[in-house]
């Protein structure tokens, strides 16, 4: 078993397991590889050298899991998460979230490996693999702010006060959604936004009966909202009530294309990827190897 961790996840909260986790990989019966991930190029550098079909258990969160999720398609390498992240989104799909380390390891040890679907991104900037959401609209811009926001807050707080803080500059976007070579919608919209997990930003459930296995992802649209209404449908939103308003709609899908005039904020996994007018997404089923519970 190979074990990468990252030190920074978690606000650093990962990086103090090293000595620890050192200790347990040392007390093994069965060796165990470790390796303190230092940036990201050679982080995926030393994924590639790895025996393809590989278990990885990888100490982190949604952002590490963006980050590194290239390096374990192409090298087949099975994901066994040890969620220690911010967000931890990935890890309550793969229901782990919450569990000790060391039982998330325990458990990555014995279990066996199942399918996982994996989302793709393609623009005229860039083609990049996500594993729990792509956001697009405000939700991105949501998430660019929560990013850099007060390094003291975690988790889904932090999320709400980045929403709380967007709002004062509150944007929306004229968007052409077509899915599967349908028309779906056309109009003013808050946000279009990809699911495979059922929650995003830190466990708000968006769409709660998404599945991470069933070869599709799902689309949350939200239309015309102004400021008012977006405070009131926050609410709908954290207590997963938001699907039966009028203006909020969610289809499955396996490929989707989205036109719109203006530039659209990103993020993959709640990590920010930039700008763009037209962009294609695409499910790649089962395309990911990973311990569940």
């Amino acid at each position: 078993m190979y074990l990468l961790i990252n030190p920074h996840a978690g606000g650093g909260r990962a990086g103090r397991l090293v000595p620890m986790l050192q200790q347990w990989a040392a007390a093994r019966s069965t060796s165990v590889r470790m390796q303190v991930a230092a940036d990201v190029p050679s982080t995926l550098a030393w994924l590639q050298t790895l025996p393809r079909g590989a278990t990885v258990g990888l100490v982190g969160g949604d952002g590490t899991v963006n980050q590194l999720l290239p390096a374990f398609l192409t090298q087949d390498l099975c994901l066994a998460l040890v969620p220690q992240g911010s967000g931890n989104d990935v890890a309550r799909a793969l229901g782990v979230a919450g569990l000790h380390w060391r039982e998330a390891l325990e458990w990555a040890a014995q279990a066996t490996p199942q399918p996982m679907d994996v989302g793709w991104l393609h623009s005229a900037q860039q083609s990049r693999p996500f594993l729990s959401s792509l956001t697009v609209g405000f939700d991105s811009a949501v998430g660019y702010r929560a990013l850099h926001g007060p390094r003291w807050l975690r988790g889904l707080p932090r999320y709400l006060l980045a929403t709380l803080r967007e709002l004062s500059a509150l944007q929306t976007w004229d968007l052409q959604v077509t899915l599967d070579g349908e028309p779906l919608h056309k109009g003013v919209t808050l946000f279009a936004s990809t699911l495979n997990t059922s929650t995003y930003g830190s466990g708000m459930p968006a769409v709660p009966h998404a599945l991470i296995n069933d070869g599709e992802l799902d689309l949350l649209v939200a239309g015309r909202f102004n400021v008012p209404q977006t405070l009131l449908m926050l609410p709908r939103l954290l207590m997963a009530r938001h699907l039966s308003h009028s203006r909020v709609l969610t289809r499955r899908f396996k490929t989707m294309e989205i036109a719109c005039a203006q530039p659209l904020p990103l993020a993959t996994d709640g990590e920010y990827v930039g700008e763009a007018k037209r962009l294609t997404v695409q499910v790649a089923p089962g395309a990911l190897r990973v311990v569940r519970k």
